[in-house]
């Protein structure tokens, strides 16, 4: 497939550095004409049959093939004006990546990605591209249908990890600046990524014993197998980052402790960790599980492959997961892999309100689950040993538009019915991690429970303390978290140095 080097092709390298790497894109571009390229089709992600998928927890994508990817990648009309790069939060150089897939340069495309995405591989599975880049291709304006930038960001990645090809970049000599990063989720690893390619010593202080966040006990198997992460982590550890496991910030040690071990700057990227709950009577029952819990059993702990792995999760035979996240979508999937003969949405909205991502509810209808839309519970059931065995629902109309755009649900009097279940997964979102705040009176903390920040450089009201991703912003996606990360990144370098 790609050429196996440790930097770019001499020839290309050589029209950097003189300047003649526009040269080299109106090239690209006159070898197809745009018209051409707008008539391409979009090349389909490979997929498994779902009757198949469902019933184990191998990934579903199977990644596009070099010759489909480079197909795909000469779509791209490599525009004067790229409306992708400003949709990115993290601003990866789009065009040019995927222009290098385009000439077959695959390795060399990874490493453009990774001068702005320390975790190319996983953003390519899970970020939301259909709502962020894809949504503002210029292709989609012309014709409806954008690049799929995504599925050739993970193509990239895969190639270099598969090939055993992945450029480590030279680190600068060591700066002797002491940096803490508090959290090892999406934010708190990009951190790590950027300020060690600076020559910063970085530790990543985690509560769990492995890292990734939510990332490891989030997302599942089937949408970001466990190694992709392992060779995300394995990167940084090369760059030079430290992982101190089992670690909690707050309790092991308080920021104030780490500052007299000699740390200068930290970040805190402890996510949202907190459950919601519907409040409502019964919520207490046996069978009733929290997203968080339900997910870091089955995915971090590995209970699906019990008693392989000794922690065990009851499958449920009737499952009902409450919600329309991403995570939702995550349950009740899960729940399917697991032997659900009834694994159901119950979403109190209606399907255009949904959050969860196109791709997810797509693949959650093609295996099996069923949607229950406009319906809320209002009380759970239990039988003689205080396990849930049935919920009473009630009908909603939607109204009204709320603060969050969306319709407002309005309940329909006297609607209410009764649904058998012996499973609930209560996924209505997550509030931040309350420990950092309750352990460091001194920092800044909002009405939610965030920690508040300059949105323009992620710094708190602390000095040399910054903060990103969902303990900012309470629950939200991945590359959200990185866009802050990469932020704090560039300020704390700025801070280390005394220039910020």
């Amino acid at each position: 497939m790609a050429d196996k080097k440790t930097e770019l092709s001499p020839e290309l390298k050589a029209r950097q550095k003189a300047g003649f790497i526009e040269e080299w894109r109106k090239e690209m571009r006159k070898a197809i004409p745009v018209k051409e390229r707008m008539k391409m089709p979009r090349q389909k992600m490979p997929e498994r049959e779902a009757d198949e998928r469902n019933k184990d927890f191998e990934e579903v994508n199977l990644g596009l093939k070099a010759k489909e990817a480079v197909i795909e990648a000469k779509r791209c009309l490599d525009c004067a004006n790229p409306q992708c790069v400003a949709g990115c939060p993290v601003g990866i150089d789009i065009p040019t990546f995927i222009k290098l897939i385009e000439a077959g340069k695959f390795s060399e495309s990874a490493r453009k990605l990774k001068e702005t995405n320390s975790l190319p591989s996983i953003c390519g599975r899970v970020c939301p591209q259909e709502t962020q880049c894809e949504e503002v291709c210029n292709l989609k304006k012309a014709t409806g249908v954008p690049v799929a930038i995504g599925n050739l960001e993970r193509f990239a990645s895969d190639v270099e990890r598969m090939e055993g090809d992945v450029f480590i970049p030279k680190i600068p000599p060591s700066t002797g600046h002491k940096v803490a990063i508090l959290g090892a989720g999406p934010a708190g690893l990009t951190v790590a990524g950027e300020l060690a390619k600076k020559g910063h010593q970085i530790t990543v202080f985690e509560a769990l014993h492995m890292a990734g966040g939510v990332l490891v006990y989030g997302i599942p198997e089937f949408r970001l197998p466990k190694k992709i992460l392992d060779a995300e982590i394995d990167y940084l550890r090369k760059l030079g980052v430290e992982f101190r496991m089992n670690f909690v910030v707050g309790m092991t040690a308080t920021l104030d402790d780490l500052k007299q071990e000699g740390y200068e700057a930290f970040f805190v990227g402890t996510g949202a960790g907190l459950p919601n709950f519907m409040r409502i009577p019964g919520e207490n029952l046996i069978g009733i599980y929290s997203a968080n819990e339900y997910l870091t059993r089955v995915n971090l702990m590995r209970a699906y492959d019990f008693p392989k792995y000794d922690t065990p999760v009851f499958p449920g035979h009737r499952v009902a997961v409450l919600g329309g996240g991403n995570v939702a979508m995550d349950s009740v999937r899960t729940a399917k892999r697991l032997g659900a003969e009834l694994a159901a949405i119950v979403y109190r909205r209606s399907r255009v309100e949904m959050p969860a991502r196109i791709e997810e509810v797509h693949h959650a209808e093609e295996e099996g689950i069923e949607f229950h839309f406009l319906t809320t519970p209002t009380r759970f059931i239990g039988d003689e040993n205080h396990k849930v065995k049935a919920m009473e629902c009630l009908r909603m109309e939607l109204g009204e538009p709320d603060s969050s755009g969306r319709r407002r649900p309005v309940p329909i009097e006297g609607s209410e019915f009764i649904m058998e279940v012996d499973l609930v997964v209560v996924s209505i979102g997550n509030s931040p991690n309350p420990l950092i705040g309750q352990t460091t009176p001194e920092l800044e903390i909002g009405k939610w429970g965030n920690v508040e920040v300059d949105w323009d450089t992620m710094a708190t009201n602390m000095e040399g303390v910054y903060a990103g991703g969902d303990i900012v912003r309470g629950g939200a996606t991945v590359i959200l978290a990185m866009g802050d990360a990469r932020v704090a990144a560039g300020e704390m370098h700025k801070y280390l140095n005394g220039s910020g």
